[in-house]
């Protein structure tokens, strides 16, 4: 014989056979008395005590970081997020530099800048330019000095080197690319750039030389089909990834982009 059961502040109250108080049931399944003695495992009836309610399922669902709705939402944000972790393994006295090569929509390459493979690393003094990048050269200066490769070139190599063709990518990274890469970039056919902080031409004294040298790099930008874009999105290692040591001159250019150099 099935007993009568009461609801109380979302317990169940058992009315047993002649007491006035039964035993109560808590959520989590079991039998306590009315005086808080544990009396057990308590057992369904009718097929509803032991269903988690729809609030519960509501406030499961509710409790899902918001990064994992952006991501779904914002594929390039995504990737530019994965970027910045492969930035993680970067090694390099300058800037810290993580890129992402997708191709429809999947990731094909990854790559971070450093010295080249099996050689010292840059902080541990691998790169004799950026060993002395605070006291002999300034920035922007002595590149062919410099053996780290870039990220973008690591990632375009990477992919060369398995045989993955990487024509109409989108190459995600966490710098506006330079010179080089752009051209790297383009002569492997990228679509388009998407980047996270800015990187532009150092100026040079001579003006009519700083204007030739910011009209070349815009000459490279502007021959990428899909684009070269700047991603707003916070980057909370942007103190350790992003160089401290700053060129003295800031400029905007025709485009309304300020160039920092």
């Amino acid at each position: 014989m099935s007993q009568p059961l009461l609801q109380c502040s979302g317990s169940w109250i058992i009315q047993l056979p002649g007491k006035k108080l039964g035993a109560v049931v808590r959520d989590g399944g079991r039998y306590m008395s009315s005086n808080g003695v544990d009396r057990g495992k308590a057992h369904p009836t009718n097929g509803g005590l032991a269903e988690k309610s729809s609030v519960h399922r509501k406030a499961k669902m509710a409790a899902e970081p918001s990064a994992a709705t952006r991501a779904r939402e914002d594929r390039n944000r995504y990737f530019m997020e994965i970027a910045m972790a492969v930035r993680l393994r970067a090694n390099c006295k300058g800037h810290r530099v993580g890129a992402v090569i997708a191709l429809d929509n999947r990731i094909v390459s990854t790559g971070y800048n450093g010295t080249p493979e099996n050689m010292p690393n840059c902080l541990e003094g691998g790169c004799y330019r950026c060993a002395n990048r605070d006291k002999t050269f300034k920035s922007g200066e002595a590149y062919d000095l410099c053996i780290c490769v870039h990220a973008e070139q690591n990632a375009i190599l990477a992919a060369a080197r398995f045989g993955i063709a990487i024509e109409g990518s989108r190459v995600y990274t966490t710098m506006r690319p330079c010179f080089g890469c752009a051209k790297e970039m383009l002569q492997a056919q990228v679509y388009a750039v998407y980047y996270l902080h800015e990187w532009n031409p150092t100026v040079k004294e001579d003006l009519v030389k700083t204007a030739e040298q910011r009209a070349e790099y815009e000459k490279l930008l502007l021959r990428f089909p899909g684009g070269v874009h700047a991603l707003q999105m916070p980057d909370r290692q942007h103190k350790w990834a992003v160089s401290s040591k700053r060129p003295t001159t800031v400029s905007t250019d025709e485009h309304g982009t300020q160039d920092i150099q």
